[in-house]
């Protein structure tokens, strides 16, 4: 098989990588990777490091927007994996445009590429985001998307091109939501990287609002045996969301992340809360589940390795911090 997977060296595309080559869904077989990737500040070749020698990788530097290339790149691949996106929040809420640029407009161009190219399947990776905020219960992928941030309307249009794609030309087009994820390798603009560096280097870290602001926690790994499971048996025009089951406050994480570092809570600044901040997120995966989904990695476990990984790399993480430093 071959896959063109895009946003290949961010934090969760290269993850799949990794993972797809190193057999862990499963016999690879034949599999050939196009690892395509623009490389704007999130994504890093180091992240690629373990297999950049691999003969079944392929590199390419490059941008979804960019017809051309697509056009060149798509032919001749069984099945395109769509990680590539812009993602902070924060950042979206500085400026949309770029975020409208590659998740609405740079989908669209990779699910044209992939139609005239005729790929026989298509993933597309989304976000619970999309659905809102949600005071009781959980999502099922029915709910409205009702998106508060720029960067979760951006997805959000993304997806609905995604069913649109399957709806009006008949694509095999699959979408998935997942919850918040962690693991190795997460670039540390996002919230347990960023306390866990922050912390490290003996820095205080910022909490949003009263803190109180719940997510569902889901490790990299779990997210992207997902996604394969999708790949390999999802439906045409469905979406499935993918959890963790681990829902906690901010507040809670960070008394976590706190005792994991060895660190007390005078350490915890609170900030102005974040413009538009959804209260809670939380997915219903009982569609992903019935095709035999379920998280393997106890929260718990996962925190403390993440947290033991960022311990042990410092020189993957110090540059990035430095990069962050002087935006």
């Amino acid at each position: 098989m071959r896959l063109l997977v895009t946003g290949a060296a961010g934090f969760i595309g290269s993850t799949y990588v990794r993972h797809v080559l190193a057999g862990a869904y499963g016999d690879p077989g034949d599999v050939r990777i196009t690892a395509l990737d623009k490389l704007t500040y999130a994504g890093n070749t180091a992240n690629l490091a373990e297999v950049r020698d691999d003969p079944r990788l392929t590199f390419v530097r490059g941008d979804i927007c960019d017809t051309a290339l697509l056009a060149d790149l798509l032919p001749g691949h069984d099945a395109v994996v769509n990680f590539a996106a812009e993602s902070h929040v924060d950042r979206s809420i500085a400026g949309a445009a770029d975020f409208v640029r590659t998740n609405v407009l740079g989908t669209q161009a990779l699910l044209s590429a992939a139609r005239t190219a005729r790929v026989p399947r298509f993933v597309h990776i989304s976000t619970d985001e999309v659905y809102g905020s949600i005071e009781t219960g959980s999502w099922t992928e029915d709910c409205a998307l009702l998106a508060n941030s720029p960067y979760a309307a951006s997805k959000a249009g993304a997806d609905i091109l995604a069913r649109s794609f399957a709806r009006t030309y008949g694509m095999d087009v699959s979408v998935t939501r997942c919850s918040n994820n962690y693991g190795p390798y997460q670039y540390p603009e996002k919230l347990i990287p960023l306390f866990v560096t922050n912390l490290l280097e003996g820095r205080e870290v910022p909490l949003y609002g009263d803190g109180l602001c719940v997510r569902d926690w889901l490790h990299v790994d779990d997210h992207c045996r997902g996604i394969q499971l999708v790949l390999e048996q999802g439906r045409p025009g469905e979406a499935y969301n993918i959890g963790g089951g681990e829902e906690l406050t901010n507040v809670a994480l960070t008394h976590q992340l706190l005792a994991a570092c060895g660190a007390g809570p005078e350490r915890i600044v609170h900030v102005p809360d974040r413009p538009g901040h959804d209260r809670r997120y939380s997915v219903d995966d009982r569609k992903l589940r019935a095709l035999g989904y379920a998280p393997r990695v106890p929260f718990r476990d996962g925190l403390a390795r993440t947290v033991e990984w960022y311990r042990d790399h410092p020189q993957w993480w110090k540059p990035l911090r430095q990069e962050l430093a002087a935006v």
